[in-house]
């Protein structure tokens, strides 16, 4: 209440809202307050320099907020499961150890950096900051691409000649290539800090923390971060689709000849015991059948537990049908056989699946990235609004966030692992 006069006149709410930030903050008589908005007209910024509508700035928070949480915990929970989970203490698992690494330092130093600067409008952190945050943001999403196209190469050489490289992949081999990850990272993003840059020498409070445009630097860039590893990745995850596959036909075409249809009742061989068909029962109880006299009655053979027979619907035709298999095991085998190539065919699909995933994520995520980052200095006529600039970098940074469910959503142990951590359960080692 204010006296006019002799009266009382009552305060506006804007009166008091600069009254009280006026006793809190200082004069910021320079500020202009619209309607859902909180823009400085100070040249410094002030406390209150937020370039974008209050709601726009809390959903921007709030959602990026999410992904940044979101990419640490998953990236945590992966390196939690390698190290604490049994059946996932092996050498391969060593690489998602550094690729969860990258990723949750793409989370801790690159992300909440981001996050302030999209709703702030502005870099508030100086210019040698600036420097270092741009820098580290090459080296960690470089090493998270790198360590990807390291993944594949160790998926392609484990599918490709199992038994020698099953010897050659050591913990210090596995080691040594994690290193080269991490040193060919460091020499694609340290240039600019000496030199390869066109950053300004004066950072003014409105000078604008981005990659550095240097057309010689973006080509060497964007060639060893992305475009070389995906042509790599693409070349591999092919490669290993078409080996896995003729693998499977084959292992699946020598199943299904193992027994042939052309005697009524053929003989049946002791090789055809249970390291072969694990699912199926046999009870051998003469092993001194010779060459020319199997004792096929000897041989009990079930399909009861690969449950791959229609259910009679007479009990005539169940009796007919048990009378069948106890006197022609070939019959029930053979049809083992056939699921087993039906399940070869459906391991096939949902490999070739998960290929799709993997390289189509990868490329969704940071293919507009660098090909803006690639245009942009070339193309002088080219405009993209902040907001877009934004989007697109965000997207990159979400493969980050989709890379432990992509590397473990398919993964049993992982899946175990992850509810056992989230849900306290013990032992770990089992």
């Amino acid at each position: 209440m204010v006296k006019n006069d002799g009266e009382e006149t009552p305060l506006s709410l804007l009166d008091v809202y600069r009254n009280v930030t006026a006793m809190t903050f200082g004069d910021i008589s320079n500020t202009s307050i619209l309607p859902g908005s909180i823009i400085s007209n100070d040249s410094s910024g002030g406390y209150l320099g937020i370039d974008v509508a209050v709601p726009q700035a809390i959903g921007t928070a709030v959602a990026l907020g999410v992904i940044m949480i979101g990419t640490m915990v998953g990236n945590i929970l992966v390196i939690l499961s390698v190290f604490t989970y049994k059946p996932l203490r092996n050498v391969q698992n060593i690489f998602l150890v550094s690729l969860a690494a990258a990723d949750i330092a793409v989370a801790v130093f690159v992300m909440p950096f981001n996050v302030a600067y999209s709703i702030l409008g502005k870099w508030v952190f100086g210019l040698h900051f600036c420097e270092l945050w741009l820098t580290c943001d090459v080296l960690c999403c470089t090493a998270s691409i790198l360590n990807l196209c390291a993944i594949a190469l160790d998926r392609y050489w484990a599918i490709h000649d199992p038994i020698n490289y099953a010897q050659k992949r050591t913990l210090n081999r596995v080691l040594c290539m994690i290193m080269s990850v991490w040193v060919i990272s460091t020499l694609i993003s340290v240039p600019p800090l000496i030199g390869w840059n066109d950053w300004p020498e004066v950072f003014e409070d409105h000078t604008p923390c981005q990659l550095t445009e240097e057309r010689g630097y973006v080509i060497y860039s964007a060639s060893g971060s992305f475009f070389i590893p995906l042509i790599i990745m693409t070349v591999v995850y092919i490669k290993i689709f078409q080996t896995a596959r003729n693998r499977i036909r084959v292992k699946a075409k020598a199943a299904a000849n193992i027994i042939k249809p052309s005697a009524p009742a053929p003989a049946v061989s002791s090789s055809l015991a249970t390291p072969h068909l694990k699912t199926v029962s046999s009870d051998v109880s003469s092993r001194e059948t010779t060459a020319n006299k199997t004792d096929v009655s000897s041989l009990n053979c079930t399909s009861s537990s690969i449950e791959m027979e229609e259910k009679s619907s007479t009990p005539q035709e169940s009796s007919s049908k048990d009378v069948d298999d106890k006197t022609s095991p070939a019959v029930t085998v053979r049809s083992y056989m056939e699921q087993k190539e039906r399940i070869c065919l459906q391991k096939e699909r949902r490999a070739a699946q998960v290929l799709g995933i993997v390289m189509g994520v990868f490329v969704l995520c940071w293919l507009p990235f660098f090909t803006m980052y690639v245009i942009l200095p070339f193309c002088e006529t080219c405009y993209i609004s902040k907001d877009m600039i934004n989007f697109i970098t965000w997207l990159g940074y979400m493969n980050s966030a989709l890379n432990p469910v992509i590397y473990t959503v398919f993964n049993t142990d992982f899946r175990r692992s992850f509810q056992r951590l989230l849900c306290g359960k013990r032992p770990w080692n089992s």
